[in-house]
């Protein structure tokens, strides 16, 4: 679980060493913009960003597509960003708390853990631009 949130963690951290120095030299307004900037950056890399993550058989149950990710990827964080509010459309897997998830991802890259790797219709492609996927997640109008 640790693992999961350790970059988000040591992001804020930095962010309060840094706001610190800044109160020390006297800048009240100066320190909270640099914790506020960090705060949201660290938020931007912890998997609460992201929808709730699924184990990679309850992903497969329904024939969405999936998506294997991991957190503070920042291929990760372009793919949800850019699909917005369609990101829900998608199985989210979290590779770094579901064995069976890493695994497939193994499979279908050749033996590494490359995210964010889509899987549409059975067939997987490794970071896919986010525009192509969101193309064919939603339909067309």
């Amino acid at each position: 679980m640790v693992r999961r949130w350790r970059l988000a963690i040591l992001t804020v951290l930095c962010g309060a060493l840094i706001a610190a120095v800044k109160l020390g030299d006297g800048s009240p307004w100066g320190a909270a913009l640099i914790l506020a900037i960090f705060l949201g950056l660290a938020f931007a890399v912890s998997p609460q960003l992201f929808p709730r993550p699924e184990t990679a058989a309850e992903a497969r149950a329904d024939g969405r597509p999936v998506v294997y990710w991991r957190p503070g990827c920042p291929f990760c964080i372009r793919l949800r960003a850019r699909l917005g509010p369609e990101a829900s459309r998608l199985h989210w897997v979290d590779i770094w708390s579901d064995p069976e998830g890493a695994a497939a991802v193994r499979a279908i890259t050749g033996g590494d853990e490359t995210v964010p790797t889509v899987v549409l219709d059975g067939e997987g492609y490794v970071n896919p631009d986010p525009a192509w996927v969101r193309d064919r997640i939603v339909p067309a109008v």
